[in-house]
């Protein structure tokens, strides 16, 4: 409702497919959701399935087009091996969703479609076997972890598309939580916060600011997006992004090998 009475050219607005919803009598109900409607979830990555969710999902909101869909959970962190490259096969291949949603991008029902993954592998397979655009990749790209910059950012800039970061704070740990990834952190990965902790010390700088302000420096990325439960949260965030933030800090951390050399970051705070 808050969208309706907005201008359609003033929002961006994305969804996903990988899933179609199958009429049941209970709801399907799992870890972290506690409810639901009366469906059940199935996964499809043919064609068809993709176009009947993005009309499903058009139908629903009563608008014309979708700006951005994300083939959903199509990586090995959800499936076991072989269900990966089942799914992956359909999706990649003769009738599939990336077929499919280019022919809907041509036909304007979507403005441009990627992966939506915790992993890079189903990004590189996009861009080497279709025509993607966009990319929500979740945890990757952070102060913690920067596996991209090797091989997926270069081919991105190569071919045009773009990145939105998903877990700038890997689940809440550079925000000072105790989960990375949606698990308990290690203690390596305890001790490296440490370090980046210190290092924001020395310079006054709050980590969750750094972290927020990071990923977005580099060119191929279109936007970050942590998680927020509050209006608070949002406000908070918001500010974070604005937080000034000296070249020392991030000369220290390339310094210090807790940043890749080559690493683009924001510009000095005046």
């Amino acid at each position: 409702m808050a969208l309706r009475t907005r201008p359609r050219n003033e929002f961006t607005l994305s969804s996903k497919v990988g899933r179609l919803l199958v009429a049941s009598e209970q709801p399907e109900i799992e870890e972290p959701f506690v409810g639901g409607l009366p469906f059940r979830r199935v996964h499809d990555y043919t064609g068809a399935g993709a176009r009947r969710s993005v009309e499903d999902s058009l139908q629903r909101m009563a608008l014309s087009h979708i700006d951005i869909i994300y083939v959903h959970d199509l990586s090995r962190d959800h499936f076991d091996d072989a269900a990966f490259e089942h799914h992956f096969a359909i999706a990649e291949g003769p009738g599939g969703a990336f077929e499919e949603l280019v022919k809907m991008r041509e036909e304007g029902l979507i403005k441009g479609w990627g992966m939506g993954v915790n992993t890079l592998e189903p990004c590189l397979r996009a861009l080497h076997k279709s025509d993607p655009d966009i990319f929500l990749l979740a945890g990757r790209y952070t102060l913690m972890e920067s596996t991209p910059l090797a091989e997926l950012f270069p081919l991105c800039a190569e071919r045009g598309a773009h990145v939105v970061l998903g877990g700038p704070y890997n689940s809440g740990f550079l925000a000072g939580g105790p989960n990375y990834d949606y698990a308990p952190a290690s203690e390596d990965k305890i001790a490296q916060r440490e370090r980046l902790r210190q290092v924001a010390a020395r310079h006054g700088v709050e980590l969750a600011a750094a972290a927020l302000q990071f990923g977005a420096a580099h060119p191929v990325v279109a936007a970050t997006i942590p998680g927020a439960s509050s209006p608070a949260h949002l406000q908070r965030n918001a500010a974070l992004m604005e937080a000034p933030i000296a070249a020392a800090f991030w000369d220290e951390l390339r310094a210090e090998q807790l940043l890749p050399q080559d690493a683009p970051t924001p510009a000095a705070a005046p």
